[in-house]
């Protein structure tokens, strides 16, 4: 489907539908899903990539199994606002993803969203190793909990 605005999303999700939060990195990708009422995020395992196809089955098969009606893509944009090659690779991603499934992509500033979670890890006592198997999930959950905080407050605006 390809990119959507945050204001499109709660149409995508009737139903019960869960949102996904995506980290990109290098090596792996951070998945965090929603729960059902759209409240809070939930880290899940992060998926090591190793091919584009294998790793867009594994995510598209997690996805289904968190009945996902669309997901949030950390954009990667420099403190600047300016878009770099990392936030590049992200668009690249959504393009790859699109002829493969129908879910719609919302494009979400992630700036810090790894400083954050490191944060976060380090207050709760974990070591550097156990650090970094989680942080790309942790950073997953720390962009989709933005997302929906922000669709929360679309929703109170339109109670007003």
């Amino acid at each position: 489907m390809g990119i959507i605005s945050i204001e499109d999303l709660p149409e995508r999700l009737a139903g019960g539908k869960t949102l996904a939060g995506l980290d990109l990195g290098d090596k792996t990708i951070g998945v965090a899903v929603s729960d059902r009422g759209l409240s809070f995020a939930h880290p899940r395992p992060v998926i090591l990539r190793k091919k584009f196809s294998a790793d867009a089955a594994q995510l598209l098969a997690q996805l289904d199994k968190d009945n996902v009606g669309a997901i949030v893509l950390g954009l990667p944009v420099n403190m600047d606002g300016s878009e770099g090659p990392r936030a590049q690779k992200s668009r690249a991603f959504v393009r790859n993803m699109a002829p493969l499934s129908d879910l719609p992509f919302v494009l979400w500033d992630e700036r810090l969203s790894t400083v954050a979670a490191e944060r976060t890890l380090i207050e709760m006592d974990f070591s550097r190793r156990k650090r970094a198997g989680k942080i790309d999930s942790a950073a997953a959950a720390f962009i989709l909990q933005g997302a929906l905080d922000r669709l929360q407050s679309l929703g109170r605006a339109d109670r007003n």
